[in-house]
């Protein structure tokens, strides 16, 4: 899938192949950020039932290097390989700066049109390079189209599902190109 940035310059790129027990997620974003130019190439590793295990972020913001590898262990989720508290719980792994990992979670909860679920997610906010829980709810309004909010953030959306899985349109950041 390949999006370019509605609300400045940039895209991004992702790629979902198939790996030895379940998938793997990656893509590279390359973006104008308030601190300068934004290339980042992330990872994310799931198993064949769409759970986040893993996940790696590399490159920079501004001058800022970014290298993070983040792991679910078995007792909770780690950041650079500290535990972080108060979010094992979490199935799924999703970053700010990309629209690509939606994709997992809304593979993984397969809900049917009109219907509506609560799926919180470990998130890793590019800003603060932090890894918290982030509330999300995603209300599938048809076949391609779900409303999306993320309270904490005070942020939604309606999100447009293309025929490969992958968001194509989550405004005002990305659009499918």
């Amino acid at each position: 899938m390949l999006w370019r940035r509605l609300d400045g310059s940039g895209h991004d790129a992702a790629i979902l192949v198939s790996g030895a027990s379940g998938w793997i997620l990656q893509g590279t974003a390359v973006f104008a950020h308030e601190a300068g130019g934004a290339c980042l190439s992330y990872r994310v590793d799931l198993d064949g039932e769409w759970r986040s295990r893993a996940g790696a972020i590399e490159g920079f913001v501004g001058t800022r290097t970014i290298s993070h590898a983040i792991a679910r262990e078995a007792n909770g989720w780690s950041l650079n390989g500290k535990i972080v508290d108060g979010i094992g719980h979490l199935l799924d792994l999703d970053y700010s700066f990309t629209p690509a990992t939606n994709f997992q979670q809304l593979q993984r909860i397969g809900i049917g049109a009109g219907a509506a679920a609560e799926i919180p997610a470990a998130w890793f906010n590019l800003e603060d390079e932090s890894l918290t829980e982030l509330p999300q709810r995603y209300e599938r309004q048809s076949d391609r189209q779900y409303a999306y909010k993320a309270p904490s953030l005070a942020f939604e959306t309606d999100l447009v599902i293309a025929p490969n899985g992958f968001v194509s349109l989550y405004p005002p950041y990305w659009e499918g190109a």
